[in-house]
């Protein structure tokens, strides 16, 4: 019986976020590690959050990564990555193994994965949604540096988006865009994310990783920083504790707060139900940044 209540008990802490948020739009990056983890048992963790949000008619819309799912096509194809300041560099060969994996592999794995639970999902390949213009660098030597085809998300084609949510369906996007050149380019998910929950003025961003949330020190969990203000990031960064793959998902945080989106998440993907969890629950369970 005690079991019993405790399940009524967490319903009735979810009923007010469930009445705050019913006809809200949610977009959730997918991505880390987790998103071709062999365990079935996450994967399909995620989908089912997805596919609950739907039920609860809140307005989901994905968009993932697949970075080590390149990597491993990459080197199939023989082909080395390399890396400048954090950026892969992209060529043309490269560029089409990327837009491969993610647009054609991965994007209709998630698509039928939220489909197989009961939701209804629609795949889009990231130029049919994001424009983009090229990255240009400078190296260590402050000579310009060419990574290639990487682009930084720079517009969003709202409007099939806007048909999927009307009609309950939920659009799970690629971070691939077209570029001011016609082309094709790679593009970082968390800066597509953003963009996205910019351009649908969205009510919560949610970045789901590989890692518990931002830590003051990433050797320990234990130093998860529950709650930030957007203002504060400047500071974090400057002393290092964002930094590395932080960095665009805490810059990313901070444009889509500035924006107009109530509130940004980092949650663990690898925590069975994560996304339920933050939204649903007075503790939460990563990082939620405000303005």
């Amino acid at each position: 019986m005690q079991d019993l209540i405790a399940k009524a008990e967490t319903l009735l802490e979810a009923l007010p976020y469930l009445q705050k948020f019913s006809g809200a739009t949610f977009v959730v990056k997918y991505g880390g590690s987790f998103i071709d983890s062999p365990d079935a048992t996450i994967r399909n963790g995620v989908a089912r959050d997805i596919v609950f949000l739907e039920a609860v008619e809140i307005n989901p819309v994905v968009v993932h990564g697949g970075g080590k799912a390149i990597t491993r096509a990459m080197e199939k194809a023989g082909l080395k990555a390399d890396f400048i300041q954090g950026q892969r560099v992209t060529d043309e060969a490269m560029v089409k193994i990327v837009d491969e994996v993610l647009s054609r592999q991965i994007n209709p794995e998630i698509v039928a994965t939220i489909s197989s639970f009961g939701g209804i999902a629609r795949g889009f390949a990231g130029p049919d949604i994001f424009t983009c213009r090229k990255i240009h660098l400078r190296g260590a030597n402050g000579q310009p540096a060419d990574v290639g085809y990487v682009g930084e998300v720079t517009g969003v084609n709202t409007a099939p988006l806007l048909d999927c949510i009307e009609k309950g369906i939920t659009p799970v996007i690629s971070p691939t865009a077209r570029g001011e050149d016609g082309r094709i380019y790679n593009c970082n998910a968390d800066v597509a994310a953003a963009q996205t929950a910019i351009a649908l003025k969205a009510q919560r961003l949610v970045f789901m990783s590989d890692v518990p949330g931002l830590l003051r020190n990433p050797k320990d969990p234990a130093s998860l920083i529950a709650h930030l203000q957007s203002s504060e990031v400047d500071g974090l960064k400057r002393t290092g504790v964002i930094d590395k793959g932080m960095i665009p998902k805490a810059d990313s945080a901070v444009a889509a707060i500035e924006a107009g989106v109530g509130k940004v998440s980092f949650v663990d993907g690898r925590v069975l139900h994560s996304l339920l969890l933050e939204i649903f629950t007075d503790a939460g369970i990563g990082t939620e940044v405000v303005l």
